[in-house]
């Protein structure tokens, strides 16, 4: 975290001179932002950075010898707290692979900038990129460590939650495998996640939980009928419901205008779960950057439901989680590591129940 008054010091790491030239220019405009250095390769960058003392440091996710995730992993062992954005094609072919890096400590994924990129374009990207920065590097102002009290219902009237939502942004693909991947095949209540991804991202990073997970994950599609020990995904560029169909309650995807910037939204998930469910919540909100989620949570906790967040030493970014801690609506703020632990105890007197399905016959 960046000392206040200080500018934020960027590493570059790409074999491309184009490539590192665009991406200094872009962050030489901006007062609060210094190019620590650049290397054209990993090796290079492994080399430098005890020297150029970064904030953080930006890598290109495909290159020769030493590529993106081998530097990336090379990073995390020499300095784990330094982060780490990655830098790629667009998304489509080369979403596996950042997915991969994400899920292996990247803060961030952003595309490449070209060389072809027009003005907009170019305005665009840089506004981006020079928000994610900020929001990883600049140190939250100075507060208590307490937070405003819930006003919770008394101890033995909570209503035993039946559904766990979750939302999570910048930092989320490792945050969110560390969680899922924790618990168990026979997880008593079904599992919706709203992560801040483009379209294209969502889909890979169901397989890659699920892959590491004892629970079932998948992307979420309109129609789904909710079941216990399954997660569905937020699929990219769509919001996330819950509503009621014929034989209970199901996912619906729709294409609204993104709400706080996001799409999918947190908020737009919460809300629909704090009016589908009531007091049987338990939201987690995990690290990410903005407040998206607040008022989702806020619809969450007048419904009678359960807040969690992740603490702000296991977060990348405290921005959705302290948004909800500092307005009182957390419950519980718990690190990372014991995240799992405790949304388990949540549920542990809960006994499993599906819905009927077309498999049910099957192992």
């Amino acid at each position: 975290m960046t000392a206040p008054g200080r500018k934020i010091r960027v590493f570059i790491v790409d074999d491309s001179i184009v490539a590192c030239k665009i991406l200094s220019e872009t962050l030489s405009h901006d007062p609060g932002i210094e190019v620590a250095g650049t290397a054209l390769s990993g090796a290079m960058a492994l080399s430098k950075l005890f020297a150029t003392e970064p904030d953080l440091v930006m890598v290109d996710l495909h290159m020769p010898v030493m590529d993106g995730m081998q530097t990336l992993i090379e990073i995390k062992k020499i300095q784990p707290k330094l982060p780490v954005i990655m830098c790629g094609e667009p998304a489509g072919a080369g979403s596996r692979d950042a997915m991969q890096a994400l899920l292996g400590g990247a803060a961030e994924f952003v595309a490449k900038p070209s060389a072809h990129m027009n003005g907009g374009g170019l305005e665009t990207f840089s506004k981006d990129l020079l928000g994610k920065i900020k929001s990883i590097c600049n140190p939250q102002p100075k507060r208590s460590a307490t937070f405003p009290s819930r006003e919770s219902a008394p101890a033995g009237t909570r209503s035993m939650p039946e559904i766990l939502a979750i939302g999570v942004s910048t930092g989320g693909p490792q945050a969110l495998l560390e969680l899922l991947s924790q618990l168990p095949a026979d997880f008593p209540a079904p599992i919706l996640v709203v992560q801040h991804m483009p379209p294209h991202f969502t889909k890979s990073l169901s397989k890659s939980i699920g892959d590491k997970s004892r629970i079932r994950v998948e992307e979420g599609f309109a129609g789904a009928c909710l079941e216990a020990g399954k997660a569905w995904i937020a699929p990219g560029g769509f919001h996330m419901q819950v509503v009621k169909g014929k034989s209970g309650h199901e996912l619906a995807i729709n294409s609204d205008p993104p709400l706080n910037s996001c799409r999918p939204s947190v908020d737009v998930l919460f809300r629909s779960m704090a009016e589908a469910f009531g007091p049987k919540v338990l939201a987690v909100v995990m690290t990410g950057m903005g407040q998206d989620g607040l008022a989702g949570a806020e619809a969450i906790h007048r419904g009678g439901g359960s807040i969690f967040v992740q603490d702000e030493a296991s977060s990348v970014v405290w921005g959705m989680p302290g948004a909800i801690a500092k307005a009182g609506l957390a419950d519980r703020i718990i690190s990372l590591r014991d995240l799992a632990r405790e949304v388990q105890s949540a549920f542990a007197r809960k006994t499993p129940v599906s819905h009927p399905r077309e498999d049910a016959g099957e192992g």
